[in-house]
């Protein structure tokens, strides 16, 4: 069935911008730059002065440096009675906001009233060096400062380096920039381009055995012992022991998320049930992580029995009771064998196991060009008139990337360019667009808004192809769908074997321990939940950081909660997938009405020989198939996905609906009973839409087997049917029924935990859950 076309705002937009090849300069850039346009800068290095003069009875003077282009200045801090300051501080002017012939850099002595000039430095743009990388840095020169007039100061010297450079000098992520210059020194960090890592998490398995020797302070009563185990914000706490004895067993497994380095011990504690709300600690330990053992597989692990402590307070202070001798049995370990999830599993980035020992090698590099972005909404009001201050975070794998901010701009232009490797092909690249709301210091400002989001698939990309696409950012509110502006993006994917990138589809999605150990949804969940948490914390703690809000935002931290948008969006995405074998259907009617008389002749006599051949049956299906794959190659997609409003019933999405999507959770809407109600439904209606929204992705992935949306995932799905159908056609049908009867019906005996490859092909291919808003 054809959709309706989708807004022309919404839409996704190819660019030619002028990169790589297609850049007419007269210089190269390094081949690591050529998917951004080739930025040019004026770039000043003030490093040291000396044998400043002093101004004030003493000879001392407090100095700073003050570098002068046409209507731009950046300045230095400033050093309090310091006649030989140091700097080593980097300018950089656009060359396209260069409107002046004389570059002149001033060194001042700061005053209360006036600054003072202690003497400068002019420089004729016409006579600066040009430095290209891989080119060595330029060496800073001892300059002999000037008066206004253009003589020599007795004493003081400036060493600086003057140079015409690009983006892709080693200078430009950390120099003060002039599309800056309205920012403060408290600012300057909080603008400048980072990369960060994400804290390699763990599993923390505890398995609790049982206990020993408990010693309950009331003896006439039989003890209501379980185990409470804390790690940092985490805590979790076994069942009530069946056995309600001074020697209890549970023998059930707690599972904690850590991150390295491993700050904070992990605390258990054996409590007794005095009565609701009422608990006795009838023994503590503390065991530190880094001395825990690390499990690559699913051997089991060495059991220790650990000493309880018991605390007890005398006189207000808090003592530790030495005769206590009770013990606890456990089994601990950090599981290596799986992979930590943080992000939406529908949007994961990386799917490699925690321990590096299990690793395969990378498959590609991912390039991405962040260009510019045009059309941004004002987001905060500014001296009266609204501004944006821009920058670009993206995420994958376990690395981060954040633009420089560019001040005051609604066409801000990054032209920066990062790397990742790429160890699965079937992962999300994630890129979002965030106002800077701390700008003009630490305490200026408040959060950083979210500007818009871009999601990429790496299967629905050719290898080796530069995508340069301009991306609708799109941004749901209480009001609606708001466009707040285009991204303008580069990227490609570059494939270092073919052969072991095929052969990834094969291999299960998750490490192997997901599969013979798995978790239940509710612990991923719970564990997905902690696990963003602490990598919000660890980013915040960076500087200049990358704050909650943005990780949240780009991590999905609420995509589980309940939406009656996102639940319609889904059914219609189950109705799509089913309106195929619905339209099938009606054909198959209008065959028995004889509404086409030839078309049912030719089926009758189809249907005669495949009765009379049976052999003949499947042979034709996998045909069939390959036919149909090769005629949609003609309508294959040539561009990425990209959020798409009408799919996610974002432009007709009700304001009662909008208002109850924007709800606190809980409600704040009417009584309490109503509350509670209200609250439950929501709850139950997000496990529904979610299950929803998996089966209409396991549908989608059988729609993609012939779309070509992966290529290489249709590419091995067309040769193995046109290999399947040549194998049918020579080989007996009842052959081929036996040995397919045979392989079902196996023994367990032949069987194995992991999934077999066609399954793992299967959970490889692309779904709309991309372009899910």
């Amino acid at each position: 069935m054809q959709k309706p076309p989708q807004a022309v705002d919404f839409a996704l937009k190819e660019t030619s911008p002028k990169i790589g090849a297609a850049a007419v300069t007269g210089d190269k850039l390094s081949c690591t730059y050529d998917l951004v346009e080739q930025m040019q800068y004026l770039y000043v290095r003030v490093v040291k002065a000396k044998d400043l003069p002093g101004k004030d009875v003493t000879g001392s003077c407090d100095p700073y440096v003050e570098v002068k282009l046409g209507n731009y200045k950046g300045t230095t801090k400033h050093f309090e009675k310091k006649t030989n300051p140091e700097w080593n501080q980097v300018f950089a002017f656009s060359k396209d906001r260069i409107q002046a012939s004389v570059l002149e850099v001033f060194v001042k002595d700061k005053d209360v009233v006036l600054d003072d000039l202690i003497g400068r430095v002019m420089f004729d743009l016409n006579e600066i060096p040009k430095r290209v990388p891989p080119d060595s840095p330029l060496a800073p020169q001892w300059y002999r400062l000037e008066d206004r007039k253009g003589d020599k100061v007795k004493n003081g010297e400036l060493m600086l380096a003057v140079w015409m450079g690009t983006q892709a000098d080693e200078a430009f992520p950390d120099a003060w920039h002039s599309d800056a210059a309205t920012v403060g020194p408290d600012g300057i960090a909080n603008i400048r381009s980072k990369v960060y890592l994400s804290p390699k998490l763990w599993y923390v398995r505890v398995n609790v055995i049982e206990a020993q020797d408990l010693i309950p302070t009331d003896k006439s009563r039989f003890p209501e012992v379980f185990v409470k185990g804390i790690l940092g914000n985490q805590a979790l706490r076994t069942r009530t022991s069946q056995s309600k004895t001074i020697n209890p067993m549970w023998n059930e497994d707690l599972i904690f998320v850590a991150a390295e380095p491993f700050e904070e011990p992990l605390i258990l504690t054996v409590e007794d049930r005095l009565g609701p709300n009422k608990d006795e600690v009838l023994g503590k330990c503390v065991i530190p992580l880094q001395v825990v053992q690390r499990r690559l597989d699913h051997k089991p692990v060495n059991t220790r029995w650990f000493n309880l402590e018991k605390y007890v307070t005398v006189e207000g202070e808090v003592k530790k009771e030495t005769k206590f001798a009770s013990r606890i049995h456990l089994r601990v370990c950090l599981e290596g064998g799986y992979h930590v999830l943080d992000e939406s599993t529908h949007y994961s980035s990386d799917l490699r196991p925690t321990a590096k020992q299990l690793w395969r090698p990378s498959i590609g590099i991912l390039e991405l060009g962040i260009l510019s972005a045009v059309g941004l909404m004002p987001m905060k009001t500014k001296d009266g008139r609204g501004t944006t201050d821009a920058y670009c975070v993206a995420k994958y794998g376990q690395k981060w990337i954040r633009t420089r901010t560019i001040a005051d701009s609604f066409t801000p232009r990054w032209n920066e360019q990062y790397t990742w490797e790429v160890f699965d092909p079937c992962t999300v690249i994630t890129i979002g667009v965030f106002d800077n709301g701390h700008i003009h210091g630490a305490g200026g400002g408040g959060k950083d808004a979210r500007i818009g989001k871009v999601r990429i698939r790496l299967s629905t990309l050719e290898a080796d192809r530069v995508y340069t696409h301009s991306y609708p950012l799109l941004v749901l509110h209480p009001s609606g769908v708001k466009k707040t502006g285009e991204l303008q993006l580069a990227v490609r994917f570059t494939c270092s074997s073919l052969i072991n990138m095929l052969h990834m589809y094969s291999h299960p999605l998750l490490p192997k321990m997901h599969y013979i150990h798995p978790l239940s949804v509710m612990q991923l969940d719970s564990l997905r939940h902690q696990a963003m948490q602490i990598v919000s914390v660890r980013l915040s703690r960076a500087e200049p950081p990358l704050r909650k809000e943005v990780v949240e935002y780009m991590l999905d931290v609420d995509s589980h909660m309940w939406s009656m948008r996102r639940s319609k969006a889904n059914f219609f995405r189950i109705m799509g997938v089913l309106s195929g074998m619905i339209a099938v259907g009606k054909w198959f009617d209008q065959i028995c009405n004889w509404k086409n008389p030839l078309t049912t002749i030719l089926i009758h006599i189809l249907f005669i020989i495949l009765v009379l051949y049976p052999e003949l049956i499947l042979p034709t299906i996998f045909l069939y198939l390959f036919l149909i794959g090769i005629w949609n190659f003609r309508w294959r997609p040539r561009h990425p996905p990209h959020m798409d409003t009408r799919l996610s019933h974002a432009d007709a999405a009700h304001p009662d609906e909008l208002d109850e999507e924007f709800d606190t959770f809980p409600t704040s809407r009417s009584s309490d009973i109503v509350r509670m109600r209200y609250d439950r439904l929501r709850s139950i209606a997000g496990r529904v839409q979610t299950v929803v929204g998996d089966l209409a992705t396991q549908g989608e992935r059988f729609q993609s087997l012939l779309s070509w949306r992966d290529p290489r995932a249709t590419t091995l799905f067309v040769t193995f049917c046109l290999i399947a159908a040549v194998v049918l056609y020579v080989t007996p049908f009842q052959v081929v029924a036996l040995l397919i009867g045979l392989y079902v019906l196996r023994h367990p005996r032949f069987r194995h935990k992991l999934p077999s490859v066609p399954l793992n092909y299967f959970r490889r291919l692309p779904a709309r859950s991309d372009s899910m808003l």
